[in-house]
């Protein structure tokens, strides 16, 4: 097997590449749940001032009383709806995330079954053995990481169910 600075170097190109759509997407996240943050905040502080201007307008501690109560619904609704938004966001950045290491992770293994290949072909006679021990341990690395991938997909999935339901609770 001969070394080529091509492919090393593509090598060395598609890591970063792989590394900035990482960081970007991490960083697109943050801001969407910063966005959220302050948003949620401003609508926080807002609902606080009516309801505080609603109870002190009341006429007596009865109304009072039914005017504070009244407030707790849609409290609790825009919490929800803050914990939904939280929700979808980093499940979206999760998927997309998950379908980066799905794509590293083909281009890896293509790279390692053509080096593998190589290998095999230019390997002394007599070493069909070792070259089938690490074709072995490949498939076995391949179908840990397609096992990972089905249960985290099984979790991301009861997640959104839980999620729906707890909302559905709520509405």
């Amino acid at each position: 097997m001969t070394f080529n600075p091509a492919q090393f170097a593509a090598a060395n190109q598609a890591t970063v590449d792989s590394l900035l759509s990482v960081a970007n997407t991490a960083l697109a996240t943050a801001e969407r749940i910063a966005a959220l943050n302050l948003n949620t905040a401003r609508s926080a502080l807002e609902d606080t001032a009516s309801g505080v201007k609603s109870v002190l307008g009341a006429k007596d501690p009865k109304e009072a009383l039914a005017v504070q109560s009244s407030l707790a619904k849609p409290a609790v609704e825009k919490a929800v709806a803050y914990s939904r938004s939280v929700y979808e966001i980093t499940s979206e950045s999760q998927q997309e995330l998950a379908k980066m290491v799905q794509a590293q992770f083909g281009d890896f293994q293509k790279s390692i079954s053509s080096m593998i290949e190589m290998a095999a072909k230019s390997a002394p006679a007599g070493s069909e053995g070792a070259v089938a021990a690490i074709q072995n341990a490949i498939a076995a690395a391949n179908s840990a990481f397609g096992n990972m991938n089905a249960i985290a997909q099984q979790f991301a999935d009861a997640a959104q169910t839980n999620m729906a339901a707890v909302t559905k609770k709520i509405k």
